[in-house]
């Protein structure tokens, strides 16, 4: 059982000159325990997938059909108030800038605290106990005293793990973490690569992981989504779609990371630039760039096709009769 649904979600910005459609048709799901990474370029849509589904929209953008389903339940559509009960309940979210979640103005105490009483029938002495073992698991040392410190007395790296902790305060069945590690330094990405799948192992929560960082889709999730143009390339087990690209933009994107292994002077890249909402070309929104195009690419768009261990966007897939590749 899928512990979140995504399905046909569109989301769309209505402007003077017409609705420009941000992300367009993206079904997905994860199960509990699972890791999924959603990977992309600036304005593939990433972070916008992650915000529909903790609904936090910003206007003017809004759900233009789909729905989104947590247990079971559909989310999408609740009321205000009840989908802030449930974000912070059954969902967590870790944003990319921890100061951006912590209020400079309270103790990381005060805040954790806070959080777990809105949530869980505790009282303020089990909440702050709570709190000193969430700082704990999330690797704070000396969390007693720390637990009285203000935000900007820890650094970049404690200051995401007390953001984690407070995503993790009532327990939810799901994290919806955008670019947790981008801020960070490569030793310290490693720490809270770590923690992040040591805490679905040990809650059996469901991460959805939102990166451009091929390597920490590699080192941390089970799946990936690859998202181009406000729909999904490709997707499928991490190892396959890194090791057998079915889409030309996955390879793409797989070959422009440097390898020590091989000694060339210049990296690959995808010729040509992401099109515009307002500029999306007709049929494979990839196919500018591709250099696998062909006839039907610019005509009809594809759906997602079987493709070996994962599907494609990609008419490679199922080339139709008549039509010469």
């Amino acid at each position: 059982m899928s512990l979140l649904q995504v399905k046909n979600l569109i989301v769309e910005f209505p402007g003077r000159r017409g609705t420009l459609r941000a992300l367009d048709d993206i079904s997905f799901e994860i199960a509990p325990g699972e890791i999924l990474g959603v990977v992309g370029e600036s304005g593939a849509g990433k972070s916008l997938t992650g915000a529909a589904i903790i609904g936090l929209l910003e206007p003017p953008g809004r759900i233009g059909g789909g729905q989104i389903l947590l247990e079971g339940q559909r989310i999408d559509n609740l009321p205000y108030e009840q989908m802030r009960h449930i974000r912070g309940r059954k969902i967590g979210a870790i944003f990319q800038d921890p100061l951006t979640s912590l209020n400079p103005l309270y103790s990381v105490g005060r805040q954790l605290i806070e959080t777990i009483q809105a949530h869980l029938p505790v009282s303020h002495a089990e909440a702050r106990q709570r709190a000193i073992s969430l700082l704990q698991d999330t690797g704070i040392p000396a969390a007693e005293q720390r637990i009285e410190h203000f935000p900007h007395q820890f650094s970049g790296g404690m200051r995401q793990r007390v953001v984690i902790a407070l995503a993790l305060a009532a327990e939810p069945k799901l994290i919806v973490a955008d670019e947790p590690t981008t801020a960070l330094d490569v030793s310290i990405q490693a720490q809270i690569i770590m923690l992040l799948k040591n805490i679905c192992k040990k809650r059996g929560a469901a991460v959805m992981l939102i990166t451009h960082d091929m390597g920490v889709i590699a080192e941390t999730c089970d799946r990936v989504a690859v998202l181009y143009a406000g729909r999904i390339a490709e997707i499928g087990p991490v190892h396959e779609v890194i090791n057998h690209p079915a889409h030309p933009y996955t390879e793409g994107l797989m070959a422009a990371i440097p390898d020590i292994t091989l000694d060339r002077e210049r990296l690959n890249q995808i010729d040509g630039a992401m099109p515009r909402l307002n500029a999306i070309p007709q049929g494979c929104a990839f196919n500018p760039r591709c250099p696998k195009v062909f006839e039907h690419c610019r005509q009809e768009r594809p759906d997602l096709l079987p493709a070996g261990a994962t599907r494609a966007a990609c008419w490679l897939h199922d080339v139709p009769v008549g039509v010469s590749a």
